[in-house]
């Protein structure tokens, strides 16, 4: 079994991969490398069912070839990060809505199973204590730019069901609740690997707002099995499924809680959502919580990693990272050339 994994450069594609590859199984990885990192895949390239291709999911004749080569779709790539967002308001529409379009057409065309990553993102400023799947997504204006990335995956989310029901495609729509662990950049604004970096060098964590706003974590080993069992779970296939934990904390605490495991002697700062977006167009939420019994009982999962062992795993190889590595946040892709390397 092939599968093709869109974005596979990036945070969850590259573990997702090694996953695949492990497991005995073939893999071919498109990702245009604007924000996914080649050395995610370093382990990758040991497998000789691996194939890299470098290229856009804007590229339709690319992504139609290898669709049809494959026998599972698996789409990440997309426009990820509020920071990015914020800084690419009309890169993130594109990629989000015309990707998703181009990928779920080449896998209507070919008949092949796909699943399609979304995002907490969608519920919104939905604040309910444990929000289903079933859930109202409550967006901020149209004039602030950060909502434009949870209306863009609201839109994939309605192509993929759409693509279902019209030409009877198997599909499977994730969305993911802050997933961490190795691999995860600071360079878009992912909270807890700007809270590690930052603590390591003993410099002030900078905690936006009252820091009293709560999020929860999952790691990505946890998230992975999840994905596992979603895809070859013949009860999952038309179904929206939620991939988070239902603990949270506190932005605050959270800092606490990395710096008392770095042991860093890093202050902790309050800044103010206009010093931190200068640019305009953000509006935070107080919290958002998912509902997991969807998954539970479709297959029976839930997450079992402890927030202080994802901080403690994840602190390990933050220490060994590049100081100016590219950003390598799950599957951002935008139009660049192609090329192929086994």
């Amino acid at each position: 079994m092939r599968i093709l994994i869109t974005g596979g450069a990036g945070f969850i594609g590259s573990h997702l991969t090694e996953r695949m590859l492990r497991e005995g199984r073939e893999v071919t990885v498109l990702d245009d490398l604007s924000t996914g990192w080649i050395e995610n895949l370093h382990g990758a390239f040991d497998y000789p069912g691996f194939e890299f291709v470098e290229g856009s999911v804007l590229d339709g004749d690319t992504v139609l070839r290898l669709v049809a080569q494959s026998d599972l779709v698996v789409h990440f790539a997309a426009a990820v990060g509020v920071r990015y967002v914020l800084e690419h308001p009309l890169a993130t529409i594109l990629t989000n809505v015309d990707g998703t379009h181009i990928v779920l057409d080449a896998c209507g065309k070919s008949g092949k199973k796909a699943l399609v990553a979304s995002t907490s993102e969608v519920y919104g400023k939905n604040a309910s204590d444990s929000l289903c799947e079933t859930a109202d997504s409550v967006l901020g204006a149209s004039s602030l730019s950060r909502w434009s990335y949870a209306t863009s995956k609201k839109l994939d989310e309605f192509l993929a069901l759409a693509y279902a029901k019209t030409h009877s495609l198997p599909v499977i729509v994730t969305r993911f609740f802050n997933i961490v662990g190795p691999r995860q950049a600071s360079r878009y604004g992912m909270v807890l690997p700007n809270f590690i970096k930052a603590a390591l060098k003993d410099e002030p964590i900078r905690v936006f707002g009252d820091g009293l706003q709560t999020r929860n974590f999952t790691y990505i080993s946890d998230c992975i099995d999840a994905l596992m069992g979603l895809l070859w779970s013949p009860q999952a296939q038309g179904e929206i499924v939620n991939i988070g934990s239902p603990h949270e904390i506190s932005i605050l605490n959270l800092a606490e809680r990395v710096r008392s495991i770095v042991g860093s002697s890093s202050p902790i700062v309050k800044v103010p959502y206009d010093q931190a977006y200068p640019e305009g167009g953000f509006e935070d939420m107080r919290r958002r919580v998912p509902c997991i019994c969807k998954i539970s009982r479709l297959i029976g999962w839930s997450p079992t990693t402890s927030l202080d062992d994802m901080i403690a795993r994840t602190i390990g190889p933050a220490r060994h990272q590049p100081a100016l590595q590219p950003g390598f946040l799950s599957g951002e892709s935008l139009p660049s050339s192609s090329s192929s390397r086994k």
